[in-house]
């Protein structure tokens, strides 16, 4: 089990992996939470999934199993620019135009979008074994390009359960009742620092980017 970055530019080094993730949010995303938002039927692609955006995926045996996509909040592409800034403009259904201010947005400051787990991944090491990875790739795509912190908008556990991974996320807008899945999401911000004795601490080599085990299996 290891992690993956890549953008555009060079991801045909990287197979099917692009395409993979597409087909595991349409999984979770659509399949599993009811989402309203782009498919083919196969795979879920939305409008930031441009050359200004950057994956991080956690790949087993050829399979995609987690992943996560990031961009920065000052860049744009066509009409759109980050997903918590046009919610703010108005411009996405769904997303309440009050829980984040684009004043903020800057090259510093990076969104974190997309992530996800595979059900597959059942036990709660493995699953955190997995966050770790992806979150990992994306600090360390942030930190390459000069971003210092990001922000996400996701469930309120995320504070909780990014703990477990060794990021600190701090809230930074109200509560919202997403009416798709009934969950409740809220804006948080993070610095972007990797969590290398954290890393270590879940068995995980922060230079190879990969788990120090001889087997895992998606049962377990």
């Amino acid at each position: 089990m290891k992690n993956i970055v890549f953008d555009m530019s060079d991801m045909h080094l990287h197979g099917s992996a692009f395409y993979d993730f597409l087909r595991l949010r349409k999984r979770f995303f659509i399949d599993g939470l009811g989402w309203d938002i782009p498919t083919d039927g196969i795979v879920e692609m939305d409008q930031y999934d441009t050359p200004n955006a950057h994956y991080s995926l956690v790949e087993h045996d050829g399979q995609i199993i987690a992943g996560t996509r990031c961009q920065s909040t000052a860049v744009s592409w066509g009409p759109y620019s980050c997903m918590m800034r046009d919610a703010s403009l108005g411009l996405l259904n769904g997303i309440p135009d009050d829980l984040f201010d684009p004043d903020v947005c800057s090259p510093e400051l990076w969104e974190g979008t997309r992530l996800v787990v595979a059900d597959e991944v059942r036990s709660v090491m493995r699953r955190t074994q997995c966050l770790a990875l992806a979150i990992d790739g994306l600090v360390r795509s942030i930190r390459s390009r000069g971003g210092t912190s990001f922000i996400t908008f996701s469930p309120l556990p995320l504070q909780r359960t990014a703990r477990m991974v060794g990021v600190e996320a701090e809230r930074m807008s109200r509560a919202y009742v997403c009416a798709s899945d009934g969950r409740e999401y809220a804006v948080f911000r993070a610095p972007a620092k990797r969590a290398v004795d954290r890393l270590e601490a879940l068995g995980i080599n922060p230079e190879t980017h990969e788990v120090i085990e001889a087997e895992f299996s998606l049962a377990g």
